[in-house]
Parts: structure tokens; C-alpha cells; sequence
């Protein structure tokens, strides 16, 4: 019956509407999905996603395939499920936003009809604050303890060295064990710092009494006593990289957010794992980035028995800067690309078609409830208090946020800070950027001369290079847009910038060096962000710089390195 499911999503996608009326391709389709296990995580911890929010992006899920979610119900910043074993969790450490039993038993109900699994992350011991706020007396230091409102990586640890600890554990996961009937339970497990464990004397004395060495082993321990109480409820356990050490039972499954060495170690010693890095789509990365990273690429280093542990992979829906009116937004369309890769065989990996799809996928999912498209420009009418939004939509298309975890760098938020500036209206992957881009990489190849290419990249530097004269009266009238009106000013000289350029080109003259240093100073000096937000359209402006004023020393690479912005790793 899944099957059957699948195979009329393939048919769905495949049904096409012209002057004939709906018509559907003569086609045979030999088909299998590549990996058993082709998840979306959903952080409702952070910020708490409603029952309706959870089952439009089932149906979107459904749609591409997709076959297990993966809900992160518990966090430093919220417990999000009803328990009665120990209901102060629900009561004192959700803020009143938490899942009945019932509404839970309803969101299983409605993914099993889609062929979709739900296992539930109950994250610890680190991620504390939650569960301490409310039974402060498993905690590894005294407290008082409180929901933590910010971001970042916490002290609170619950202790693993007291059987109360175990006999609370034990109770719990009884209860969520018969609520929740997937094979699997996620534990978390991850970015325990050990802090309160090495200032707690009674804990250190135990470490060496057992000849611990130190917070990894005593969490190998904790993790061997959770393992034993989630085999007597006939469950697997699931964690992220950092449960994983050697001489742990085979049956545990490793989720890696460290990438595929650590996958691929983990396979070798005989673990199941899923991967998780490079599908982090919180961290506003390109669609392309997520494509080409495979759970198992055809160069993989793994013997066919060990390559058989690699289970899939999953997108990692974060929720730190994502609300229930955004949160749409940054997972489609870009996660249907994700699925299609753990869907789809190895070879399956041509970008513009990818992205010629992706675009007809995104317009199928809206029919399905999701607000990833019809969010947008209701966000832009608040803000800027008015009906004509053309203007802000041309700024969006060449803009996106800041990437990785520079967010949080340039402002501080916290729980309760408002998500309504551009930077959440903004595209994660700006359409009009990207085919900038490769219209430009195909005018350089031609040599200039390929006439479409040509009036694609001229009418787009235009109306970008116009865009702040008509947008300039509207942010003086709207304070809600006041951090982007410097990127309004950049994105218009920018664009003069490679409309000058393109005329040199035209003309068939070359410029000097002092012209190129000057241009690529200026360029360099439009990368600066603002209102959390980067221009994306930089980098093709420089080719066209570097294409028109190259000295004879200088290859086109080194040209665009010598504008290349220093970008760190994390």
C-alpha cells in the first residue's frame, strides 16, 4: 500500500495542464526508493510548531517521498509533550505549549496514512534546562533551574550517576514507549559540555571509582542504562554523533551532524547510521549544497556489507529563527531536492534540471496548504504597510540571509524576539540571484555574444540598479525596514557597476588594472551585511569585472580570488 502511495505521487508529479486538458506522458517507470530511511526533523522545542503546522508538512512530505519525521519535542527551551508519569514536565517547563496525548496520537495517525513514520527526540542529558525546571532533583549542580530563552549550548545536565535518575527514565519512556509506536526513540545525546559533572564533587568520585576518564565515558554509562530501559519497551534508541563510542550495542543508531567520516566510521564498526550534515536547512545554504551531498557517494570507501548500515539521511529543521509563519519557508522548497537525493540514484545529479523541477514542485506543494510561497509577500505588506510590494520582491531576489550561524552573531535573539523583518521574508535561495548567475557564466563562455543571455543579464542590472530610487520613499515611510535600506543602496551600485562592465564588453575595449582594483574594491565593500541579510548577486558581477580587465598575468580565477570574502567554517 506505501508503494502504491509512492507511485501515485510519481504520477501526480508527472501530470502536466495545456490546451489539450490534463495530460499525463506515455511512460513506463521502474522505481525504488535508494535508502529506507529519508527523514525531516522538526524542532519544536525552540519555537513551538502547532498540530496544523505539523500536518501540512506531512502532506508535503508525503509529496516528495519522504518516510520518517523526526520530531525534536524536547530542549532546553521547552518539554513539548503531555506526560502523566510526570506531568510537572508539561506543566512547569512548556509555557502551555505542549501536545496532548491526544493530539499526538493524531499526528501519528494522520504520517501513518502517508506512509510516514514519527519517532520522537527526547534530548539528554545535556539540553537540561526543561527537564530540570521542572524536577530540578535530577540535576547534576543545584539550581534554581528555568527555561533557558536564548540560544546556544547550556550547562544544566541531568545527573546519570543517581538511580533516580533511572527510575524517572524508566517511567518516562514506559509512557512514551506505548504513546508512540515506531520501532525507533531518539535520545539526542549531544553537546553535553560536562561542566556540571566535572564541579560535581559526588560525580567525580564516582568516575573514579568506576576508573572513568573523564564526562564521554560516564556518558557512554548513562547512555548503556538508558539503552537497557528502551530494550525492556522492545525500542531501538537513536542519537546523534556524540552517543557513538566503541563497545556500544550494535542495535543503536548513530545520527550524524559531523559529516560522512564519522557515518562512515560508525558503519565500519557495525552501526547504522543516518546523515544529517549538509542537510541542515536552517543554515540557509543553497539547494544545490544539499544535492550534491550524498549519504553515500559513488566514491564511497565503505564494502558493500558496511555501505548497507548507511540507513539515509535527514534535513534538520532547527527552529531558532523560524516561527510558525516562516518555518514553511525554509524547508520548501529546497528539502523536495534533499528527498529527491535519498530518493534517487547517485547519478541522478543535474543542477538546472533539478532546479527546473524544484520550481514546478514548490507551486504542487502550495496546492497542499504549505505557506512557503503565500507567506512572503503578506510579510512584505506588513511591513512596509502597503499593497504594492514589487519594489521589496525585486530586493528580495537578489538578497538572502547570512549564512551558518552568523545570525546569532550579529543580534541577539531570544525566544521571544519578533521574526518579521526582510530577513525572514527572505528567499533562502534567491531564484532571481541564481539565474543571474548562470546567465552570466554563459554570456562569459560565449564570449559576449549569445543575444538572450546577453538581454537577460542587462534587463535584470537595470531594473536592480533602478530598484532603490522606487523603494527609497517606501523605507523612509516604513521604520520596519530601515536595516535594509543600506542593502537597497548596494544592490543598486552593484548593479552599475556590471552594467558598466557589460558595456566595456559590448564595445569590445579592455580596462587597466587601476579600473579592476577599484571595481573589486567596491565590490568587496557591498559584501558587508545588513539587517541580517547579504547580497547574492556579487560574486557574477565580479566575473564580469574580472572578464573585461584582465592583465596578462591574471587568470580569471585568481581575478576572483583577489575579491573572494574570507569565510569561516563551523
Amino acid at each position: 500500500d506505501i508503494g502504491a502511495l509512492r507511485g501515485l505521487e510519481t504520477f501526480l508529479q508527472l501530470l502536466s495542464l495545456d490546451e489539450k486538458g490534463v495530460t499525463v506522458p506515455e511512460i513506463a517507470i521502474y522505481d525504488e526508493p535508494r535508502f529506507p530511511w529519508r527523514g525531516l526533523m522538526i524542532d519544536s522545542s525552540r519555537h513551538f510548531m502547532p498540530v496544523a503546522m505539523i500536518k501540512r508538512n506531512l502532506d508535503g512530505m508525503a509529496a516528495v517521498k519522504l518516510n520518517v519525521l523526526h520530531w525534536h519535542l524536547v530542549d532546553d527551551q521547552g518539554f513539548r509533550v503531555e506526560c502523566l508519569a510526570w506531568p510537572k514536565l508539561h506543566e512547569q517547563a512548556s509555557d502551555r505549549n505542549y501536545y496532548t496525548r491526544a493530539q499526538i496520537r493524531d499526528v501519528i495517525d494522520y504520517a501513518a496514512e502517508r506512509g510516514i513514520r514519527v519517532v520522537p527526540e527526547f534530548d539528554l542529558p545535556g539540553h537540561g534546562s526543561a527537564w530540570l525546571t521542572a524536577y530540578p532533583e535530577l540535576a547534576s549542580a543545584p539550581g534554581p533551574y528555568e527555561i533557558e530563552r536564548s540560544w546556544g549550548i547550556f550547562d544544566p545536565t541531568i545527573n546519570p550517576t543517581i538511580e533516580k535518575t533511572y527510575e524517572f527514565l524508566d517511567a518516562l519512556f514506559a509512557e512514551m514507549a506505548e504513546l508512540f509506536d515506531d520501532e525507533f526513540i531518539h535520545i539526542g545525546g549531544d553537546e553535553n559540555n560536562g561542566k556540571h559533572w566535572l564541579a560535581n564533587p559526588e560525580i567525580v568520585a564516582f568516575m573514579e571509582e568506576r576508573g572513568y576518564d573523564g564526562p564521554l565515558t560516564l556518558q557512554r554509562y548513562f547512555n548503556e542504562r538508558v539503552l537497557a530501559i528502551m530494550t525492556k519497551y522492545g525500542k531501538r534508541m537513536v542519537g546523534w554523533d556524540e552517543i557513538f563510542e566503541d563497545g556500544l550495542p550494535k542495535n543503536v543508531v548513530i545520527q550524524s551532524w559531523r559529516g560522512r567520516e564519522s557515518l562512515f566510521e560508525s558503519a565500519r564498526l557495525g552501526y547504522s547510521g543516518i546523515l544529517s550534515k549538509g542537510y541542515y536547512i536552517d543554515l540557509i545554504q543553497p539547494t544545490d549544497d544539499h544535492y550534491h551531498n550524498d549519504p553515500l557517494p559513488a566514491d564511497s570507501p565503505l564494502t558493500p556489507e558496511e555501505a548497507a548500515r548507511i540507513l539515509g539521511g535527514e534535513a534538520t529543521m532547527w527552529a531558532e529563527y523560524v516561527s510558525p509563519e516562516t518555518v514553511d519557508s525554509r524547508i520548501w522548497p529546497r528539502t523536495a531536492a534533499i528527498a529527491e537525493r535519498f530518493w534517487s540514484p547517485v547519478w541522478v545529479r543535474d543542477l538546472e534540471d533539478m532546479y527546473r523541477r524544484m520550481d514546478r514542485i514548490s507551486l504542487m506543494l502550495e496546492e497542499l496548504g504549505l505557506q512557503h510561497e503565500r507567506n512572503r509577500p503578506m510579510m512584505l505588506r506588513r511591513l512596509c504597510q502597503c499593497r504594492d510590494v514589487d519594489a521589496l520582491e525585486v530586493l528580495l531576489g537578489a538578497i538572502e540571509p547570512v549564512k551558518v550561524y552568523n545570525r546569532g552573531r550579529l543580534r541577539k535573539h531570544t525566544q521571544f524576539s519578533p521574526l518579521t523583518r526582510m530577513v525572514d521574508a527572505a528567499w533562502p535561495d534567491a531564484g532571481p540571484a541564481r539565474n543571474f548567475r548562470w546567465a552570466v557564466a554563459r554570456l562569459i563562455e560565449s564570449g559576449f555574444t549569445e543575444g538572450d543571455d546577453l538581454d537577460a543579464v542587462r534587463n535584470t542590472l537595470i531594473t536592480w540598479s533602478d530598484n532603490h530610487a522606487v523603494l527609497e520613499e517606501t523605507i523612509r515611510t516604513s521604520p520596519a525596514l530601515a536595516d535594509i535600506e543600506a542593502m537597497s543602496i548596494a544592490l543598486a551600485g552593484v548593479s552599475i557597476t556590471g552594467l558598466e562592465a557589460l558595456d566595456v564588453a559590448i564595445a569590445g575595449d579592455t580596462k587597466n588594472k587601476e579600473w579592476l582594483d577599484l571595481r573589486l574594491e567596491r565590490l568587496d565593500a557591498a559584501r558587508e551585511s545588513h539587517g541580517q541579510t547579504e547580497l547574492v548577486m556579487i560574486d557574477p558581477v565580479v566575473d564580469l569585472v574580472c572578464a573585461v580587465a584582465l592583465p596578462a598575468s591574471m587568470s580569471a580565477e585568481s581575478c576572483r580570488e583577489q575579491d573572494a570574502p574570507v569565510v569561516e567554517h563551523h
